[in-house]
């Protein structure tokens, strides 16, 4: 494993303590153009998220005012009522995405995929920089913000369902992730720019609980608008 990748995963609680816990639960309050855009004003404004911590699925709950919860999966989501019973789903969902763009409406079951594989990423990182078949390497300095920061660009095998196979996270000097750079490949390989911050502890392990996401250009920078997504995190909890 490249020696960043090592000090990042130490700077967030360490592997040995992650492999304790099975899930991660938290609420999730989220905003931006992305929803409205997509056709779900509203939908996830407010929810609770759980996700499996190595093992790739996650659930949201509520999912729309009727309370109902989702299941992801890479190969398959499901959309459930409060009682159980099955209401939509949809099998090899990566496949549906093909000739979207940023524009393009996404049903309910794709909005939940698209919430997995996010909220999946970014609550199992940067612990997934262990994971079987991943590959990391530094890239140098970055300055931003009046700061330096180290870049590390990551490269998922396909068996793992994420944004894009090759990322790039961001971390200061302590080895906490500032930021995240991604292309959304189902929305048209979108590229985004990720700010990662507020820090908290929880079991031993250190969580960013707010993250801002915007339009990245070519050469790397941000644009200060439009905000695509807001996600604030609050009541973390591990099993």
């Amino acid at each position: 494993m490249d020696p960043l990748a090592q000090k990042i995963i130490a700077a967030h609680g360490g592997l040995d303590r992650w492999r304790t816990f099975t899930q991660l639960s938290a609420h999730l309050r989220q905003g931006g153009v992305l929803w409205p855009l997509k056709g779900h004003a509203g939908t996830l404004d407010e929810t609770n998220v759980t996700v499996g911590l190595g093992t790739e699925w996650a659930s949201h709950a509520p999912f729309g005012p009727d309370g109902n919860v989702t299941r992801f999966e890479p190969g398959k989501v499901e959309i459930r009522d409060a009682a159980g019973t099955l209401l939509k789903q949809l099998a090899e969902p990566r496949a549906s995405f093909a000739g979207h763009t940023l524009e393009t409406p996404w049903t309910e079951p794709q909005l939940a995929y698209f919430a997995g594989i996010a909220m999946w990423t970014y609550l199992n990182m940067p612990f997934l920089l262990a994971a079987p078949g991943v590959v990391s390497r530094s890239l140098g300095p970055w300055e931003e913000r009046g700061e330096v920061w180290q870049k590390l660009e990551v490269t998922f095998p396909r068996d793992i369902a994420t944004h894009s196979t090759v990322q790039t996270l961001y971390v200061d000097d302590a080895g906490l992730l500032k930021r995240h750079d991604y292309d959304v490949e189902i929305a048209g390989n979108t590229p985004g720019a990720h700010y990662i911050g507020g820090y908290v502890e929880v079991q031993g392990l250190k969580f960013p609980t707010q993250r801002r996401i915007f339009p990245r250009q070519a050469d790397g920078t941000s644009l200060p608008e439009p905000l695509v997504v807001s996600i604030d995190l609050s009541d973390i909890r591990l099993n």
